[in-house]
């Protein structure tokens, strides 16, 4: 925040959240700003509302649905809705839209406070954690805060002249920021393509652009290297249920990563059951496939041993597969976006989102089979590629992340008055474009 002044002068706030406020700034407790909204409607007469992250957002067709839909709360215009669970902390705003949202949620309508104001004041990181503070329950991440306990918050109290400019010069600069994430989450994205388009290029037309080809006999495959075999997945693989190993390692399977051990990832939210007999032993060198999610590109050759759930799909290696392929070209080869197309089409189901992949489709889809010295220079190269892609990626998801942490801290100091915006007005447009292009390139 080096580059934005502070105010002339500084009181104690005696609010630990607040800390050093601007002198000008009074503090008075929320609830002699909102007033709380309670009218119980349905959602057949107003549309229903999902609370998130990103602000208060018409539900989507494929969220989950209680059957209180003659049971909810109604939101306005311009009130704040946040939801009261500290497992969903962040999730809230002032919402833009009419509709009607989950009775966890506390629903403020705004008295004597600029609303644009309050979207940010109520939505920073500070507030957020004193919200949470306030509240009450049994486990640390599911407690919540009553619409009586937030009302009892201490908040700032601005000029409405005051916390329009500090609204305005939000949402110019988040805007921006907002501007150079959208960028580089692209990037990441074509990045993702191109990593998809070198393997599944390498796996299906090898390495030498000059090889005579040959009509596969397979329509999906098209033309295939001349000299390369196919073999139905049937020939090189088993499938397999080992049980009773609840002393291993638990692992997952995903479309990014492969297998790997479950504790691995902090972004996996499914909970183990407590008995684990029924989970299934992996091996290194066994295909593990998530088989509804297997279209998505849940689908691997382990390198680790543990355990899987089971509702996965464990194979286990034929001898002939040793004799005729490299397990890690196997792994490249089934992952490549043209396999997965076809685990999308030999799925079933009522919905996308709960289709399962037919082993007995699964078991026939053929396999292409160059040299085991092509596949050994194929999975190389592979490594070597997305190795390089995989790093280019991770920059882009570092930058992302100190955007949003300067995004986050922005928000924090103008809502807190640690920078003093009150001066501040918005760039001329062809001005504004120039800084742009310059931070793109920064």
């Amino acid at each position: 925040m080096a580059n934005y002044k502070a105010y002339p002068e500084y009181k104690d706030s005696g609010v630990e959240w607040l800390g050093e406020v601007p002198s000008c700034w009074n503090i008075k407790r929320l609830g002699q700003f909102f007033d709380e909204r309670r009218n119980k409607v349905s959602d057949k007469e107003y549309p229903p509302l999902s609370v998130t992250m990103l602000g208060i957002v018409p539900q989507i067709d494929t969220a989950a649905k209680s059957d209180a839909g003659d049971n909810r709360k109604l939101v306005l215009k311009n009130d704040f809705v946040i939801n009261s669970r500290s497992d969903r902390k962040g999730s809230s705003g002032v919402s833009q839209l009419v509709g009607s949202v989950s009775l966890i949620s506390i629903v403020m309508k705004p008295q004597n406070i600029n609303p644009k104001f309050a979207h940010y004041l109520l939505r920073s990181y500070p507030f957020q954690e004193e919200f949470y503070r306030h509240g009450k329950g049994i486990v640390a991440d599911l407690w919540s805060t009553n619409a009586s306990e937030m009302k009892n918050i201490l908040i700032p109290e601005l000029l409405k002249d005051e916390s329009e400019v500090i609204a305005n010069f939000l949402d110019h600069e988040t805007a921006k920021i907002n501007t150079l994430i959208d960028k580089q989450q692209q990037l990441i994205e074509l990045l993702k393509e191109k990593r998809q388009a070198v393997i599944s290029h390498a796996v299906t037309k090898g390495l030498n652009p000059d090889v005579p080809m040959k009509d596969s006999g397979v329509e999906w495959l098209g033309e295939v290297p001349e000299h390369w075999d196919t073999l139905a997945i049937s020939h090189l693989f088993t499938r397999i249920k080992r049980t009773g190993y609840n002393n291993k390692e638990l692992l997952s399977v995903y479309r990014d990563y492969g297998v790997i051990p479950k504790s691995s990832r902090d972004d996996n939210n499914n909970k183990p059951s407590e008995d684990l007999s029924p989970y299934q032993l992996v091996k290194p060198n066994d295909l593990v496939m998530n088989k509804m999610k297997a279209w998505q590109g849940s689908i691997a050759i382990s390198e680790c041993e543990g355990i899987v759930s089971p509702a996965y799909f464990v194979y286990t290696p034929k001898d002939k597969l040793f004799e005729l392929a490299l397990p890690k070209y196997v792994h490249y080869l089934l992952r490549n976006s043209l396999y997965v197309t076809q685990y999308l089409s030999r799925s079933k189901g009522i919905r996308i989102n709960q289709w399962d992949l037919d082993p007995d489709e699964f078991r026939c889809i053929e396999l292409l089979l160059p040299t085991k010295e092509e596949q050994l220079r194929i999975f190389r190269f592979l490594d070597y590629t997305t190795t390089t892609i995989d790093t280019l990626i991770e920059k882009q998801l570092q930058q992302i992340e100190l955007l949003k942490e300067r995004r986050t801290a922005l928000i924090s100091a103008a809502v807190t008055g640690k920078i003093d915006v009150r001066d501040w007005t918005a760039p001329a447009p062809q001005q504004q474009k120039a800084k742009l292009a310059e931070e793109a390139l920064a």
